[in-house]
Parts: structure tokens; sequence; C-alpha cells
């Protein structure tokens, strides 16, 4: 008895072990229809049909992929994972931006759902967050309140249905994109408080003309791209002050209204006051992802972009899409890519009149041949 009583207390820390050990792996155990890396800390559950979120997800993840599933509703379901920095959400069938997300989140992605407004509440206390992609949603309005999302620094609220710019937009931006909308105007004094601001897509959009100095607050300025709208080239009133600021700024301007070419400073005025620019924007990878019998490709993709003179001046500057492909989806890959894609083409047309005369010479060449080998054995017969 003695002995028993001795052997029992010595095993209850290897008991112990044992059982602290099994409870580790227990919580390291990845979703079945996911898959982990990183210590199981990324999370990769894009493309399963999923309708529900996985269970078994461990509470210190940092990377959460949920893109391209049937999710519909996530609200309070994310708010405990307190070191998620990326979450994935885009392609789905989220009608509102989830209630309760983590307040560490980096960079949120949620692009290609059905989300019709942003309201106050659904950003006012991400301060940690960087990057925002809304794009590809039935997005009318957004909501921003002063001194809120004091880190974000891109936003994308491309292919959604705007009608003005959004005011009270975070002043730390350095990138926004508003291309493929229906934006008409932009309100006075929208722009005033976004001094790092460098990067501007307004591309694609119906602006016919923009009241005077409404680009003159932005000195950070180094992109601005304003093709595929239907400038009224012909109101001298209300276009020529557009004009003016666009051959004073340093920003390069893609797009230019009433330009021959598309790009500023290197161009020059059309001859006929009624030529619109140039409609060189290529519709995204997924812009059709939004109805529900067709799900877009897994492809990164934002707003598309593609304008002629980057074509031509690739290597001047490289970093002329920078704000493209932040924010993108990209199932099994953790790896950002950028969203504006720039495609050169190379057509070679050939005259009808060369044509002819190589198609001639190899006739020419061939009959020859035939020649020549008839004669070579005549030859060798008189030579004996």
């Amino acid at each position: 008895m003695e002995r028993e009583a001795h052997t029992t207390p010595a095993s209850m820390p290897t008991n112990l072990l044992l059982l602290l050990l099994f409870g580790v792996r227990v919580l390291a155990i990845c979703p079945p229809m996911c898959t982990c890396s990183r210590g199981h800390r990324v999370v990769d559950c894009s493309a399963r049909e999923l309708a529900i979120l996985p269970d078994s997800l461990q509470h210190n993840i940092h990377f959460l992929n949920l893109s391209h599933n049937r999710l519909q509703d996530l609200d309070g379901l994310l708010n405990h994972f307190d070191h998620l920095r990326t979450l994935d959400i885009s392609y789905n069938h989220l009608h509102h931006l989830p209630v309760g997300l983590p307040r560490a989140l980096w960079d949120i992605r949620a692009s290609g759902n059905y989300i019709r407004q942003l309201e106050k509440n659904n950003t006012a206390y991400h301060w940690n967050l960087q990057k925002l992609d809304l794009s590809l949603n039935l997005l009318e309005r957004v909501v921003f309140i002063n001194n809120t999302l004091s880190n974000l620094q891109a936003l994308n609220l491309s292919h959604n249905k705007f009608w003005t710019v959004p005011t009270n937009m975070p002043h730390n931006l350095e990138m926004v994109d508003l291309s493929h909308n229906y934006l008409l105007q932009i309100l006075p004094g929208s722009l005033d408080r976004l001094p790092k601001l460098s990067t501007f897509y307004l591309h694609a959009n119906h602006f016919t003309s923009l009241s005077d100095g409404v680009f003159s607050r932005l000195d950070g300025l180094q992109l601005l791209t304003l093709g595929d709208n239907p400038w009224a080239c012909e109101d001298e009133e209300n276009i020529n002050h557009l004009l003016t600021w666009m051959q004073q700024t340093p920003a390069k301007i893609l797009g230019c209204p009433c330009y021959t070419r598309p790009t500023c400073g290197e161009a020059h005025l059309a001859t006929r006051r009624t030529w619109h620019s140039a409609a060189f924007t290529e519709p995204p990878l997924g812009a059709d992802a939004r109805h529900p019998g067709h799900r877009a490709p897994m492809q990164a993709v934002t707003s598309g972009y593609l304008s002629k003179s980057a074509q031509l001046n690739v290597g001047q500057y490289p970093s002329a899409v920078m704000g493209g492909g932040f924010l993108t989806s990209t199932p099994h890959s953790l790896s950002t890519q950028l969203s504006t894609t720039i495609r050169t083409r190379s057509t070679k047309k050939v005259l009808p009149g060369r044509a002819h005369s190589t198609s001639h010479q190899i006739h020419i060449c061939s009959f020859e041949t035939t020649i020549l080998s008839l004669l070579c054995p005549v030859l060798i017969l008189s030579a004996w």
C-alpha cells in the first residue's frame, strides 16, 4: 500500500504533460476543408462552397481567406480573432460588411459582393486598417466619420454605383480608386483634406466637367486618370479651367480631356472642340462576378485599367499603377498581385505588294530548283 501511494503522485506530472501536449495538438488542427501554413496561422478556405464559417479555427490566426464561397452573414463571428491582420471575404453573397470585425485588421478585402452602403459604425473603430477593398459591389454611398481610419492608405471603391465622390474620406489616404462608377460631380471641399493622396483613379465615369479648383489642394498628387468620361469639350466656359490646371500640374494625367493623346504633357489640343477623350479602359476580369449565375474567375483584379500611354511608356513610370493590386482575392495563394494590368500589343501589318513579291520569289526559287534537278543527270551523263 505504501508503494502504491508513493508511485501514484509520481505519475501525475507525466499524465499532465501528455494531456497538455494532446490539448495543444487539438488546438492546432486545421479545418478539413481548408489548408493551413505557418503554424496554422495562415488559413486558406477559399473556393470551398462554404455557406458557414468553418469550425476549429485557431484564435491566433493572422491571415484568413474565405473568398469565392457562398457566405451570406458573418456578423459577430470573427470578433474574437484578436490577432487577425488580413481578412479576405471577397466574392461571396454578403449584403453588408460584417458587424464586429476584429479591430486589429490591417487589410479587409470584400470585393465582388452585394454590399449597398457602408455605415459609419462599420469602420469607426478600425484604427489599424491600412487597406480596404470594396470594389465590385452595389455601393451608392459610404459614410466616414472625421478622424477615423487614421491609418488607411488605400481605398478601392471601383465598379460600384456612386454618383458623387464620397466626402470625409480618411486624411492619410495615398490611393483612391473610384473608376467605373456613375460619378457626375465632385462636391466643393471633398478633396481638401487629402494632402497625401498620390494616385487617384477617376476614369470610366460620367464626368462632363469639374468645378474650378477641385484638385488644387491635392499637393501630393502624382497620377490622375480621367479617360472614358464624356467631357463637354465644346463647353469652353466650364472646361477651360480644367485644361488650364492640367497644363500647370506636375502630376501625370492619363486620359486628358479634349486632347488627341491620352497623356498630358505629351499631347496637343484636338483640332475639333467636340472631340472626347478616347475610350481605352478595358473591363475588369471579374466584372460580371456579381451575377448569381456566374462566378468570376479566380484572378487578381480590381479596376482593370489599361492606358494607351502606359503601353507606350511602360519604362517611364513603372510604379504608375501602385494602387491597383493591393486588394485582391487570390484563392490558394497569399501573394499580393497587381489588379491593374498593362498589356502590350504589337500588330505588324504586311503590305500586299510585299506579300505578293515574297510569294513570287518563292515560286521562282521552286522553278529554278526543278530545272537544276533535271539538268544535273544530263551534265553527269555528258561528262562520262
